[in-house]
């Protein structure tokens, strides 16, 4: 008698089938399903609304904003916990993953204690003419913290593994540190960072608690589409907020088939290379 190479694989593959099915694809398809109720039109009018699209906008610019700067904070952020040792970098390495343990409500109120204009940040700031609760900015800054760990914790395994050789013999040809970092280190980065990436990005179109706190919630000004949708449940609009969840839903989709596109390409470049 034949046996499986890993044993419980049926099992275990019914299992996670289960989980796949009941916790994400199920309400997936209700979403869609309540979304595919309206006729053509009646989905158009209700997705083109001027009220949706400036929280589309909101949404997607600050979310990009978010993104860029997690992507250039998280890369060095990664790179001190993996090239460096000192006092607290224990610390600094567990708090990474705080923003997935910590409630986003009460990462929204923290924030906005903290940048509000009698906040430890926001009165300086404020002195300086720069105002973040209740802006665009403090969009930014609660869909920042709250996606910077895919950033780093996608990008740090990889450069944990990555073979010193490679810069041993890059710097014994004479090879500055940047022509290093940019000719041989970041091109084996790129899958990771695009993965990375990719997930900031969804996490930052959907985060809701940390930021309906600091947001204001000004309609074609603070308001983000999530909120949109929360508000349309409470009026029992269950059609028009599965219709705008439904234009969430695509964009992260999109997002990520673009994504695996370029870490495709990325990963044979560097395997040609």
């Amino acid at each position: 008698m034949k046996r499986n190479v890993l044993p419980g694989l049926s099992l275990s593959l019914g299992v996670t089938l289960f989980y796949v099915g009941v916790i994400v694809l199920l309400p997936l398809a209700a979403l869609v399903f309540k979304a595919a109720s309206l006729g053509p039109v009646e989905y158009w009018n209700i997705v083109s609304s001027p009220r949706a699209v400036a929280s589309y906008r909101v949404t997607v610019l600050c979310a990009l904003a978010a993104t860029c700067f997690n992507v250039v904070f998280g890369l060095a952020l990664a790179w001190v916990l993996t090239r460096y040792r000192f006092p607290g970098w224990r610390f600094v390495d567990a708090i990474v993953d705080l923003p997935f343990a910590l409630p986003t409500a009460v990462a929204g109120i923290a924030l906005t204690a903290l940048f509000a204009g009698n906040g430890w940040f926001g009165s300086v700031l404020a002195m300086v003419g720069i105002k973040v609760a209740y802006t665009p900015i403090g969009i930014m800054i609660a869909m920042a913290f709250t996606s910077l760990p895919f950033i780093v914790r996608t990008v740090q395994p990889v450069l944990e593994d990555l073979d010193p050789a490679l810069e041993e013999a890059a710097q014994s040809l004479g090879g500055s540190d940047w022509e290093i970092f940019r000719k041989v280190i970041l091109p084996l980065l790129t899958p990771a960072i695009l993965a990375g990436l990719s997930l900031s990005f969804a996490r930052s179109l959907g985060e809701f608690g940390a930021i309906i706190f600091i947001a204001g919630n000004q309609p074609f000004e603070t308001e983000i589409t999530s909120l949109l949708v929360f508000i349309r449940l409470e009026e029992y609009d269950y059609q028009a907020a599965a219709a705008i969840a439904s234009v969430l839903l695509l964009t992260a989709f999109l997002m990520l088939a673009v994504t695996n596109l370029l870490q495709a390409r990325a990963l044979r470049y560097t395997v040609r290379n």
